[in-house]
């Protein structure tokens, strides 16, 4: 999700300050009155990123307004062991986004208090974060700031993937009713697979989710926390506000069951992909481009290019909505729920960086208005165009190309720098009164394609997120979502050792008989319970407890 900048002819003048680093006092040069920044490289590992050349327009402007260039590592085909080579060696990058692994970074003594540089270099991070920005804290006994989060700093939902996902052709055969249930929703797929049991050639399939790998998480696991029990997303764990943040592992409680039982018969009656658990993630997005998979249990930023590579070739109506289906019509759909700052997963300085000074304020610089539009919109006259009013907007063709070019963001560099440096949130104003982000109210309306219009003139409604449980309707937690947060590596092993029972558990749980789900499902109970599960528990009730108290302070 994030960010932007506009022309070179303003970016050597935004870098005024005194540009002496901490290892090295040589990476200015003067010439005359001005000051020019001697290029300088560091090395930066994302634990989500993928191959960044540094070529594209976008990286050139950045470089010609720092004269900073990322060379970027990441994780390659899965491997996660990287992180423990660098505490191992005791070598890092200079700047790292370590996701869960930050705690382990933190314990291991990698990562620099930023506290005292963004005193000194970072008056844009602080004008960023605002009345968030003593959230960054790490803890209330070390409130040392070591990450900088890598969501939006005040973001707005006015897109949605929902609880559950429909092709717009299976909501048209049904008239445009919303499922809200899961029986309603089943219903409409059941119907539509009868009637149409071919899609171009090829078998349709009802339902596909992805486990071969950590996408379990996404399309098993999260799922069946906002289907089965409304809850947010805080990971593996449901948090009941109302009983002193008392933590609950996910995959324990009875509406849990209910849920699986449900996949479990879906399997059964050949609803559910027959190979969804052999099949690997590559081989389930290649089935969602193919146009024949009716549904989905996933977060729409998994499936993106396989919605973009079906856009392309005219096929909108096989693209998905999202909806707030829950269990029962007794479940609220919570996806507008407004969770805060997603503070713990973020950009960190490490030990090993050649010149703290230099990367804390290249990051200061990136939280820049000028540099958040340049990230987010692209290069003016090039991506995007102010008309008559200061309004920024796009061609329909460029437009078009976001939408359903697939290499896009690599080529044109335009979104691809964002993430997961800090950005602001979607929705939010810069000083001309426009959006920071490409995604805003107006836009999101002025972009719908016919598909979601024929949605939206069915339901009556003027915005696709219209049919969801409101954001007013409901309170934001004292807490940042789990799954962003850097808990300790204690708490973080014994999460790992239940997922890890967890996930083939599910699966077994799955694809049995239906007679034999039931001691399936009692056993994976077993499992945990001695696997530590309400000791972990406990250990996550006592840290939510003390970050509200924290907050609170």
């Amino acid at each position: 999700m994030r960010r932007r900048v506009l022309a070179v002819v303003v970016l050597v003048s935004l870098v005024t300050m005194s540009l002496v680093g901490c290892n090295s006092g040589e990476n200015r040069i003067t010439t005359g009155e001005t000051e020019e920044l001697e290029p300088i490289t560091f090395v930066f590992y994302s634990a989500d990123g993928s191959e960044d050349p540094w070529t594209d327009p976008i990286a050139q402007e950045i470089t010609k307004a720092t004269g900073v260039t990322l060379e970027t590592d990441y994780p390659v085909d899965g491997d996660d062991q990287k992180i423990a080579l660098m505490i191992a060696s005791q070598e890092y990058p200079d700047i790292i986004f370590a996701k869960g692994d930050g705690a382990r970074l933190i314990e291991a003594g990698a990562l620099i208090d930023l506290t005292e540089l963004i005193d000194q270099y970072g008056p844009n991070i602080k004008a960023m974060y605002g009345e968030y920005y003593e959230r960054l804290k790490y803890s209330e006994e070390d409130p040392s700031i070591y990450q900088l989060c890598s969501t939006g700093v005040g973001d707005n939902q006015y897109k949605v993937s929902g609880n559950a996902q429909l092709q717009w052709a299976v909501l048209e055969e049904n008239g445009y009713e919303i499922p809200y249930t899961l029986e309603q929703y089943e219903s409409m797929i059941k119907s539509y697979l009868e009637k149409y049991p071919t899609i171009d050639g090829k078998e349709t399939i009802g339902l596909s989710i992805s486990v071969s790998d950590w996408h379990w998480y996404t399309t098993l696991s999260n799922p069946s926390g906002f289907i089965a029990n409304g809850s947010v997303d805080n990971g593996q764990w449901i948090i009941d506000e109302d009983n002193n943040y008392t933590a609950t592992y996910k995959h324990t409680g009875e509406n849990q069951k209910e849920y699986f039982k449900w996949l479990n018969r879906m399997y059964a009656e050949g609803i559910l992909d027959s190979n969804f658990a052999t099949q690997t993630h590559d081989d389930y997005i290649e089935k969602v481009a193919s146009g024949r998979v009716l549904g989905l249990l996933d977060a729409d930023w998994d499936y993106m290019k396989a919605e973009m590579s079906l856009k392309s070739e005219g096929k909108y109506n096989r693209t998905y909505a999202g909806l707030p289906v829950t269990l029962n019509e007794n479940i609220t759909c919570s996806t507008l729920r407004d969770q805060g700052l997603s503070v713990g997963w973020g950009i960190g300085i490490t030990t090993s960086c050649k010149d703290p000074v230099r990367a804390i304020q290249f990051i200061d610089w990136l939280c820049t208005e000028e540099a958040q539009i340049l990230l987010n919109w692209g290069i003016e006259g090039v991506n995007y165009y102010v008309d008559e009013n200061g309004k920024r907007y796009r061609t329909e063709d460029e437009i078009r190309r976001y939408n359903e070019d697939t290499n896009y963001m690599e080529e044109t560099g335009v979104g691809f720098h964002n993430y997961p440096f800090p950005t602001h949130g979607i929705g939010v104003l810069d000083s001309t009164g426009n959006t920071f982000s490409l995604v805003n109210e107006t836009n999101v309306k002025e972009e719908y394609n016919e598909e979601e219009r024929k949605a939206l003139k069915a339901w009556n409604v003027e915005m696709l997120t219209d049919i969801f449980p409101q954001k007013d309707e409901f309170e934001s937690p004292m807490y940042a979502p789990i799954w962003s947060q850097t808990l300790t590596e204690e708490f973080n092993q014994m999460e790992a050792k239940l997922d890890q029972i967890a996930w083939s558990g599910l699966i077994d749980c799955i694809v049995c008989d239906p007679d034999e789900f039931s001691t399936k499902w009692n056993q994976l109970q077993l499992r945990l319970e001695s696997a530590g599960r309400e000791e972990a528990e406990q250990y996550l009730t006592n840290l939510i407890r003390k970050e509200v108290e924290f907050w609170k302070n």
